[in-house]
């Protein structure tokens, strides 16, 4: 039986891309969200990206990759100015990324969020008051209370985007070597009934994911530990 290692490659190059490009979004987003400001005209901006970021979290992973097709496409709102350009999206590996990332993004966004909304607002306003910066306020105060959450939000969004199927195969396809992550080996080994492989790649994501909940748990454990909870 021929067994290639493209697909593992390809799927933790594109989980450890879409990851660190999740981090930032879904960490940014959550502060600005948080303490970004309150007022009315605000509240309705918020409330319009709140639903954008979230709507992938519900929405079919294949519905997903429709909407994505219609924005990278060819004849797409971006992808139409990227082909002007000589780039192509579609059927590429930063589709892969582009599609791991969108389906991962509401988890680190929620759970950073809901780790920023649970520290004491009275100390953010003490060091308001005692006139920190913002940058100071994010990397001194909010930035290591919210570490636990945040953690746990990597790990999570890392198994999403590596899990990643119906938003990949439909803006990035199923081709080997190229966009065929492991999830797509396993859908076209079962459809060729190939089931040897289907079966050594099942098991290859079960060890990562198991892996990641572990090193989540400890983390987690760690870290609260560390803080004297």
């Amino acid at each position: 039986m021929e067994f290639d290692l493209f697909p593992l490659w390809i799927s933790l190059k594109t989980a450890l891309t879409a990851t660190l490009i999740t981090v930032l979004a879904g960490i940014t987003l959550a502060y600005w969200m948080v303490y970004g400001g309150n007022n009315n005209r605000l509240k309705r901006v918020k409330e319009l990206v709140d639903l954008l970021v979230i709507l992938p979290m519900v929405l079919p992973p294949t519905v997903v990759g429709f909407l994505l097709l219609l924005i990278f496409g060819r004849n797409g709102l971006v992808g139409e100015l990227l082909y002007r350009v000589g780039v192509t999206v579609v059927f590429s590996w930063p589709a892969t990324v582009i599609a791991a990332t969108v389906v991962a993004v509401p988890l680190m966004y929620r759970t950073t969020r809901g780790a920023f909304e649970q520290i004491d607002g009275n100390i953010i306003e003490a060091a308001k008051v005692l006139g920190a910066p913002n940058w100071y306020l994010f990397f001194r105060v909010v930035l290591p209370v919210s570490l636990p959450g945040i953690g746990a939000g990597i790990i999570l969004s890392f198994a999403r985007a590596l899990g990643e199927f119906g938003a990949t195969i439909m803006l990035a396809g199923n081709i080997p070597g190229k966009t065929q992550t492991i999830p797509l080996a396993i859908f076209l080994a079962v459809e060729s009934g190939h089931m040897e492989k289907a079966y050594l790649w099942v098991a290859v994501v079960l060890v990562i994911s198991v892996g990641a909940i572990l090193g989540m748990n400890y983390w987690t454990k760690r870290q609260y530990l560390f803080k004297g909870f």
